[in-house]
């Protein structure tokens, strides 16, 4: 039997009240209604999810109602839309024809509280011209799109009709939809956007020099790429260096080739946040943002790093290979240095502590070697200062020698302690001779003495 779906998110669907298999679930700590069109709902469902700021429809078809496509809203539903407390409106598992969409956003351009539209797992079917949205007010800042599919927007961009809302747009999330590119005219529509998140898609370097031309995303301040098909650096440096507003930029989980050192490319002088972990880098002989306050180099492959950042307030380099500590000379602003999970064998005391801004020094899980008592001392001087060392003593573990190994650093018993130098006894020295000797009175016979006997 049709059963009927809660009032307040149909009418922000632009589908009236329309009978339809369904149940709701409503969510009180969360203030958040879950529609699913499985099941079957009863008026106490509807009543229960009045009070929700979050409107979620969950796993269905909505083809069924596509006769309610051209409903426009009458005077009483418009107050009624005014007074909705609804923020959030999240499409989840849902197959949407297009042909729905100017209707429903219609009526969410009266829900003043609306901030955010999200889809997940969604599909749009049947792709239709929007030019009949072309007076659409809508103040909606954020856009989420996961795992979407959809007919390809460049072509029909134009007749959508919704410039004025992509003008206005300041969020835009758009994740793991398998896209390689965005129009040039269609990043120049987004003159407000602030965040822009094109994660886990197949961007290469021909896609973002298109995407990110000159004149496109005017505003754009923090820009996410990471888990896309991002090759060579400097491609991206040069695609990105047009965007002078961005501060935050997140390259993580792409896997960049090495290049040529002598190649020069300057990122905007903005950058203030630079992630670039797991990109499976050797060397950081490349351009890095002048201003950068925030580097993360963690999960690479470098054995040795040279910075000379004086803006540089953390750094991270956990999962490399360094078996030293970088020099810190040239990084006097560092507050957070994190350097766990590599090969270093001690911690220098006197290097760090010139570090007069450092806060917090995360080095656990390293092969601390326990031989020497100057890298003790100098570990557990570490340790004395307030907050330093994070994780201190438990991720601290000696590697060698072999009866300390895995014990606790802070357990080793300092007086029993000497540094393994190379020493030569004296008793050394002799079997030392005695051994040359004997090799010498080994060697064959030279031919200069043969010649001068016969």
């Amino acid at each position: 039997m049709w059963r009927t779906q809660p009032i307040v998110f149909f009418l922000l669907l632009g589908l009236s009240i329309p009978k339809a298999k369904g149940n709701c679930k409503y969510i009180e700590s969360q203030l958040h209604c879950v529609c699913s069109l499985a099941g079957r709902a009863d008026f106490q469902n509807y009543l229960s999810c009045l009070a929700a700021e979050t409107y979620e429809l969950r796993g269905g078809n909505l083809e069924h109602f596509q006769t309610f496509s051209g409903l426009k809203p009458s005077p009483p539903m418009i107050d009624i839309l005014r007074a909705l407390q609804v923020k959030r409106l999240v499409f989840t598992d849902v197959l949407i024809p297009e042909i729905l969409l100017p209707g429903a956003l219609e009526f969410v351009s009266y829900a003043p509280l609306v901030s955010e539209l999200k889809f997940t797992n969604c599909t749009f079917l049947n792709p239709v011209p929007w030019s009949y949205t072309g007076g659409l007010d809508l103040r909606v800042p954020s856009l989420c799109l996961h795992r979407v599919v959809a007919a390809p927007l460049g072509g029909r961009l134009g007749t959508f009709g919704l410039g004025r809302w992509l003008r206005s747009l300041e969020n835009l999330t758009v994740t793991e939809s398998q896209v390689t590119s965005v129009p040039c005219a269609t990043g120049k529509m987004f003159s407000s956007l602030h965040f822009l998140d094109l994660s886990g898609n197949r961007f290469q370097e021909q896609g973002i020099a298109s995407s990110f031309c000159e004149g496109a995303f005017p505003q754009l301040q923090i820009l996410k790429l990471q888990r896309n098909s991002l090759t060579s650096y400097g491609a991206a440096c040069q695609a990105l260096s047009r965007l002078q507003a961005l501060t935050h930029l997140d390259l993580s989980q792409n896997h960049f080739l090495p290049e040529d050192s002598s190649s020069h490319c300057s990122w905007p002088a903005s950058l203030r946040i630079f992630n670039l972990s797991n990109t499976g880098l050797e060397h950081m002989d490349r351009s890095l943002p002048r201003n950068v306050e925030i580097l993360d180099l963690s999960a690479n492959k470098m054995l040795t790093l040279d910075l000379s950042i004086p803006s540089l307030k953390e750094l991270y380099l956990s999962n490399n290979s360094l078996q030293a500590v970088p020099s810190v000379d040239e990084l006097p602003g560092l507050k957070v240095l994190s350097l766990d999970q590599n090969q270093l064998s001690h911690l220098p005391l006197k290097a760090l502590l010139r570090l007069e801004h450092l806060q917090s020094l995360k080095a656990g899980h390293n092969l601390f070697n326990c031989s020497c008592r100057n890298y003790i001392t100098d570990i557990q001087g570490l340790a004395a200062k307030p907050s330093l060392l994070q994780g201190w003593p438990r991720e601290y573990l000696c590697s060698s020698p072999p009866n300390y190994q895995t014990q606790q650093v802070a357990e080793v018993p300092l007086p029993s302690l000497q540094c393994n130098k190379a020493r030569i006894s004296h008793g050394s020295l002799i079997t030392l001779l005695l051994c040359l000797h004997l090799a010498c009175a080994l060697l064959p016979t030279p031919l200069s003495s043969h010649i001068s006997s016969s």
